[in-house]
């Protein structure tokens, strides 16, 4: 009967703890999202229809890239493609982990 009810608060605790994970990674990804707005990168890029076709079309970039390399590449730019004509981002990095988690949501 221990055994069983151990069990039940065990599966509660990682439904509880899956639940909190997928609420946080959810607010990084809206959080992800205003930045792409308030930084002004629709000036040069475009999602769908909102934007400008500037530079690259980021409309799909999340199946082409991992979260990985696109923070890698919103850290620096230059240093993942030196003829990159975007500027490096004045972004701190939980900015940059927000803004990467949202880019890559867009398949």
């Amino acid at each position: 009967m221990r055994t069983r009810w151990v069990g039940t608060l065990v599966i509660a605790a990682v439904a509880v703890l899956g639940w909190a994970a997928g609420e946080v990674a959810a607010e990084g990804i809206d959080q992800g999202r205003q930045l792409f707005f308030a930084q002004g990168c629709y000036g040069c890029h475009r999602i769908g229809v909102a934007g400008t076709p500037i530079a690259y079309d980021l409309t799909h970039i999340g199946s082409k890239y991992s979260e990985s390399a696109l923070a890698n590449w919103l850290r620096d730019p230059a240093s993942q493609k030196p003829t990159a004509h975007m500027p490096r981002l004045a972004l701190h990095e939980d900015e940059i982990r927000a803004l990467a988690a949202y880019l890559a949501t867009l398949r």
